[in-house]
């Protein structure tokens, strides 16, 4: 993915994520207010229900202004103009918070005239548990005679947990925001040092390029000189070294060209290709190496599939020379082509070492080699299933590998209806 790709993904994502936020903070807001806005008026109409029930027994009419006047949050303050007995508002203020559902605890006190102090007060928890260190003020009020106090002390808390969801739903949206900005991070981080691997190999590779064109330009004229054709032991050093020196100089191409298709995929230029002959043809060049090898073929007829060239032929060529690579004894492939209800299916059999169950998924992986024996001893860099997954992901084929019952792997390319004939 391009880097402005990339950044423009990441901020839109951070722009809505914080836009849910601030928007359920509101709406939490919002509805705490309103929590709070229908509290007031649950404990208004109780309160007005305990003073008519005070006023129902006497030969007294009911103040004409509204009695009960909200002073603080959780302070009420209520006008009576009569005297009444404490007990007995009491039990007007249970039964009536009940029948409003208000069951948050709440304290109350009496305003005595005589002594000029707010008297009788008492602390109701409706969980019956009393608070252990509690000093109750209560204010007076300068132009009243007869009335009474409540205060709900816990009122705030008793709001919050009526709006559990909300909170939670908020708590939710933050933990989301938090792992979306440390994934955000992890992620630069992570594109930062591919970015770092990839110069690091087009450094490493564009510099060991320039010393090995030396050495097989300097090889090869040594090669053609007479001294040496002459001397059959010199012949075959230079050989080797001309030898070796292609090798190393695949190997070099080979890392340039899978650093270079992290950043944009290859280019690819399918065609019709004729399957048979493009195995036949890997099969003879890795002969070259090892006589010994045995390639069968079983098809039923000789496919037409549409691929690259170039990179299909390479993808055989991985595939054989891997099989002969990890093998202990000679080396005997069979390839397998067939039709199934997916599509063709190309079926990859050598007699070799296997994989480890646990190193099956890895061994597609960039840079993996499998840590053992064998692996110490054969040269590469662990790119090379890695191209040819890369290729076949190209191509919309599917490349899968499992182990032989008895012994070898086999490495499966499932090619779809629509590219062959």
């Amino acid at each position: 993915m391009k880097t402005k790709n990339l950044n423009s993904i990441i901020v839109l994502g951070m722009v809505a994520t914080l836009g849910i936020l601030i928007a359920q903070l509101l709406w939490t807001k919002q509805a705490f207010s309103l929590e709070e806005k229908k509290f007031t008026q649950k404990a208004h109409i109780a309160l007005l229900e305990v003073v008519k029930k005070l006023y129902a027994n006497k030969d007294i009419e009911l103040p004409s202004n509204n009695p009960i006047e909200k002073v603080a949050n959780d302070y009420y303050i209520v006008n009576v103009e009569n005297d009444f007995q404490p007990d007995i508002l009491e039990y007007y203020l249970k039964t009536e918070f009940a029948k409003m559902n208000i069951t948050t605890d709440f304290e109350y006190a009496m305003y005595n005239c005589q002594s000029d102090e707010m008297v009788y007060g008492n602390y109701v928890s409706f969980t019956d548990r009393k608070p252990t260190s509690h000093s109750v003020y209560f204010p007076k009020h300068k132009n009243l005679v007869y009335y009474f106090a409540v205060r709900f002390p816990n009122e705030t808390s008793y709001l919050l947990r009526s709006l559990r969801f909300w909170l939670l739903l908020t708590g939710a949206l933050m933990i989301v925001l938090l792992v979306y900005v440390y994934s955000i991070y992890t992620i630069i981080q992570q594109k930062k040092y591919s970015e770092l691997q990839r110069d690091f190999i087009n450094n490493m590779t564009h510099e060991f390029k320039t010393p090995l064109s030396s050495i097989l330009l300097a090889s090869s004229y040594l090669n053609k000189q007479e001294a040496i054709r002459e001397n059959k032991k010199l012949l075959d050093y230079t050989e080797i070294i001309i030898n070796q020196s292609k090798k190393l100089n695949h190997h070099i191409e080979k890392v340039l060209n899978i650093a270079r298709s992290d950043e944009s995929p290859l280019a690819l230029q399918p065609e019709k290709l004729q399957l048979l002959p493009l195995i036949n043809e890997a099969a003879d060049s890795i002969r070259l190496k090892n006589d010994q090898l045995t390639v069968s073929i079983e098809a039923e007829r000789d496919f037409c599939i549409e691929a690259d060239r170039f990179h299909f032929s390479n993808v055989i060529y991985n595939l054989i020379d891997n099989s002969v690579k990890y093998c202990e004894e000679i080396p005997k492939i069979l390839v397998q082509v067939r039709e199934d209800r997916w599509g063709l299916r190309l079926d990859f059999v050598d007699n070799g070492i296997g994989v480890a169950p646990k190193n099956l998924n890895l061994i597609f992986d960039k840079f993996y080699r499998v840590t053992d024996l064998k692996s110490n001893e054969v040269n590469g860099f662990g790119l090379g299933l890695f191209y040819v997954k890369k290729i076949c992901t190209q191509h919309h084929w599917k490349i899968s590998a499992q182990n032989n019952k008895n012994k070898g792997l086999t490495i499966t390319i499932q090619i779809p209806k629509k590219s062959y004939a």
